[in-house]
């Protein structure tokens, strides 16, 4: 039987069930037909411009999920402005809203800065996005430009228009001159939040960020190095108390994870050499789209609400 289940309310614009069923509070399960099913995932989120008319909860992982009741950012506020509104990506969970204008509010306090801009958060009800990240589909992650916001008076063309600002050198190994003691207060602010579990940056960022650290040092093992993340930091937050159908990402190691991040920017300096590859061994099958089947049942009924 398909995993994936739907609300009856998208029985009734496909295949004429009665509407009346279709009234309910809650994202209930019902088997999907399966031409519905099977389609992509980011195709049936990313057409949808509204939440969902549901209590806000995220369902799935971070990278394979949806999101029900999902609350806009306000295209701009006191201490930040959303970016790239033609992507209607300012969209999370409660707890993500509350967290990026706390954050604003922090930042509002470095010297030159009024707060920041912000980037991706999610699609109106999750999911796999049509374009770009492979996360963010269940409300709970935020892109953070680098960029200092110093004027939060920007029209909707400058924001579709003007770029981030890139903060790395060597290709990640080290920061450049654009890096200042706000940035690293900024991602500092971030990290020491408690609903946040994770925060990605380049490697060079959290080696600087290791290396001038002479206090509590707890903040910086949620701050991870990954790939890119150099106009941007990535902030994730954990599951809110009480959301039984969100699955945690396992925490991070214990330490502060400034030795990992070294070796990242030791490889960045000195790549290791190529593993040979059997030739023998089978080419590795392209990545698959999702596939609302491949959501967890609530997808279905997250789609189908008004």
């Amino acid at each position: 039987m398909l995993r994936a289940a739907i609300f009856v309310g998208l029985c009734v614009t496909l295949i004429g069930c009665n509407a009346e069923e279709s009234a309910a509070p809650k994202a209930q399960a019902q088997t999907v037909p399966a031409v519905i099913s099977t389609q992509e995932a980011k195709q049936l989120f990313g057409a949808k411009r509204t939440a969902s008319a549901q209590a806000a909860e995220p369902f799935g992982s971070y990278a394979k999920g949806c999101m029900a009741g999902g609350v806009q950012l306000p295209e701009s506020g006191p201490t930040w402005q959303a970016m790239r509104l033609s992507r209607n990506r300012n969209w999370g969970q409660p707890e993500l809203i509350d967290f990026v204008k706390d954050l604003s509010q922090e930042a509002a306090k470095q010297p030159g800065w009024s707060g920041i801009y912000v980037g991706d958060l999610s699609q109106p009800r999750g999911g796999p996005m049509l374009t770009g990240h492979r996360s963010h589909q269940i409300g709970l992650d935020a892109d953070i430009w680098l960029r200092r916001a110093d004027a939060l008076n920007l029209s909707n063309t400058d924001r579709e228009n003007i770029s981030s600002v890139s903060m790395w050198r060597n290709q990640g190994a080290y920061v450049n001159e654009k890096w200042t003691e706000a940035h690293k207060n900024v991602v500092k602010a971030a990290a020491k939040d408690p609903r946040v579990a994770r925060i990605f940056i380049f490697p060079g960022a959290k080696v600087k960020m290791c290396n001038e650290e002479t206090g509590d040092r707890s903040w910086l093992r949620k701050v991870r190095p990954w790939w890119g993340h150099h106009y941007h930091f990535h902030v994730r937050l954990n599951c809110p108390r009480g959301a039984s159908g969100c699955v945690d990402q396992n925490p991070p190691p214990a330490g502060d994870g400034c030795a990992e991040a070294q070796q990242w920017v030791n490889n960045i300096l000195n790549p290791p050499p190529p593993q040979p590859r059997d030739p023998n061994a089978p080419a590795p099958a392209p990545r698959r789209e999702l596939v609302l089947a491949d959501l967890p049942a609530q997808c279905g009924s997250v789609l189908a609400s008004n």
